[in-house]
């Protein structure tokens, strides 16, 4: 609920407070009085777009600050959550127009851009009137407007689309990897037999490698190693030791010991010479190779060093290479059956959807009937019988709301060619299509502060006095604020301000004045009246105040 209004330094105006409370509040004054400036500075602080200079002639600056109560389930509280901004129970906006046409606001003392101001609004104020182009008359709001007139639940669809949209991202990947596997599947089937036939296992590499280099240079040194093996044998070392341990051991019994230590120390040297010999021995047979061998192990190892360098990968490697790579031949090979699995999740969650959209849009026709018939009893004491309001279906774009494109239309006169509100209703039609529009949608916008601008233009008496009391009956569970030319809608308000223009020295200003009891007596009067308030004119004016 907006709870005041304070303007400083805009248009006509130089400071000026407004104290509104719950229920009908009512705007009157001569035409050209600055009512609709009051509108002006509203939609300013709110973010809407209006006129581009706002700043008083010789101020360096204009502000308007709005005050509104905010209940803790108030549906702006997401915006401002969004936003970071942490609130209370009052929000306060502030906007400033400098001279120099920059912009600055402010709410609740956080800076903000005009976006952040224009979200807010939606969730704190609709105006209704003739350049009305983000509530009623906007028909892309329309199918949420009678959503909500007919209690919808829109959870099951958007599930639904959800689920659809997810099966149908899912299937146009598997396909997309299908087609680039099968682009390269003659690759993958030549790679993998090839990969295959030589079957590398992981070290297999350095262990050829050090075979091939051992084989290689098993030549040069067998020769070495067979002279080694020769000098330690009974032609060599051996049969010279054993010779001298037989001529020591013939000489050792006249030594008298002296050849004991020397006798053991040969005789030991005797077994380590034998180990020795061993050793030699099974070297040489290691140095003995197939020349044949040599050629195989190379042709091995050239081979899979060259799938190496051909995949880029390790040697080591080509094992798990050629495992990625018969996954791959598997996806194709099996990816025909995957593409089915997904066609049929695909073609269930569309039919799932096409059910719950067809249950929406039965929900929504029904809705639709009740609506038109409602519009038609509130028209009709409108002085609008002969008008009718149909809502209209048409084949919309698929989406998370369904299937269905809503437009509230109206056909003027019998016969006549129905379309949109604000392209078949004149001025004060547009206005009364509005107030029933409303009335018969009461409560789809809780917590919002209604704004009617001169919805009574063009009608009086009976009809003046219908629109009043449907004004006063929506304002029992809202706060309204209406600005109006007529007494009988004047008389249904709560609360009731004058607003007029004075001259200041040279300059016009335009002041906005509650009224008292009496006050309103003469105000009413006026309005009926005009410039000579007449007696009969007060009797009028309490008559109507009476109810």
């Amino acid at each position: 609920m907006l709870q005041s209004l304070e303007i400083r330094d805009v248009l006509i105006i130089d400071r000026l407070g407004l104290e509104l409370g719950p229920g009908l509040n009512v705007l009157t004054g001569e035409t050209g009085a600055g009512k609709s400036i009051l509108l002006d500075a509203l939609g300013f602080v709110l973010g809407w777009r209006g006129r581009a200079e706002l700043v008083r002639q010789g101020a360096t600056q204009g502000e308007v600050t709005a005050v509104f109560d905010l209940p803790a389930a108030h549906a702006a509280r997401g915006v401002l959550a969004e936003a970071g901004i942490d609130a209370g129970s009052e929000l306060i906006l502030r906007r400033v127009n400098y001279a120099d046409g920059r912009k600055t606001a402010w709410i609740n003392d956080r800076r903000v851009s005009g976006e952040v101001l224009r979200d807010l609004s939606d969730h704190l104020v609709e105006l209704h009137g003739q350049l009305d182009d983000r509530g009623l008359l906007n028909p892309r709001g329309h199918r949420a407007l009678l959503d909500a007139y007919a209690g919808l639940d829109l959870a099951p669809l958007r599930a639904a689309w959800a689920a659809q949209r997810i099966a149908r991202t899912a299937l146009t990947g598997a396909e997309a990897a299908l087609a680039r596997a099968a682009a390269e599947e003659e690759f993958l089937r030549h790679a993998v037999a090839e990969l295959d036939k030589l079957n590398p296992e992981p070290g297999e590499d350095a262990a050829l490698d050090a075979r091939r280099r051992l084989m290689q240079g098993a030549a040069r040194i067998r020769e070495d190693v067979a002279k080694g093996l020769m000098a330690l044998s009974d032609d060599g070392a051996e049969g010279r030791m054993r010779d001298a341990l037989r001529w020591l051991e013939g000489a050792s019994d006249k030594a008298e010991g002296r050849l004991d230590a020397a006798l053991a120390a040969l005789n030991r040297a005797l077994i380590e010479l034998g180990e020795a010999q061993d050793g030699v021995q099974s070297a040489l047979e290691a140095l003995d190779f197939d020349p044949r061998e040599l050629e195989q192990v190379e042709e091995r190892l050239f081979a899979i060093r060259a799938l190496a360098r051909k995949h880029v990968v390790p040697p080591d490697d080509l094992g798990g290479f050629a495992d990625d790579l018969r996954v791959r031949l598997q996806a194709i090979d099996g990816g025909a059956a995957g593409i089915a699995r997904l066609q049929k999740a695909v073609a269930e969650a569309e039919a799932a959807f096409a059910a719950e959209a067809a249950r929406v849009t039965a929900v929504r026709r029904q809705a639709a009937l009740r609506l038109d018939s409602a519009m038609a009893a509130e028209l009709a004491p409108l002085k609008m019988d002969r008008a009718v309001f149909v809502t209209e279906f048409a084949a919309g774009e698929p989406g998370p709301e369904g299937v269905d494109a809503v437009t509230f239309t109206v056909a003027t006169n019998p016969g006549a060619p129905s379309g949109p509100l604000n392209r078949i209703a004149s001025g004060g039609e547009l206005s009364r299509f509005m107030l029933a529009l409303k009335v018969c949608l009461t409560g789809d916008t809780p917590g919002q502060t209604l704004i009617f601008d001169e919805i009574d233009r063009g009608v009086g008496g009976a009809t003046a006095d219908a629109v009043g009391r449907r004004l006063r009956a929506l304002a029992k569970g809202a706060q309204v604020l209406v600005v109006t030319h007529s007494p009988q809608v004047a008389a249904f308000g709560a609360r009731h301000w004058r607003v007029e223009k004075r001259v200041a020295g040279e300059q016009t200003l335009s002041t906005v004045t509650p009224l008292g009891e009496g006050e309103r007596v003469e105000e009413i009067a006026r309005m009926l009246s005009g410039d000579t308030v007449t007696e009969a004119a007060r009797a009028a004016a309490r008559a109507l105040l009476q109810g």
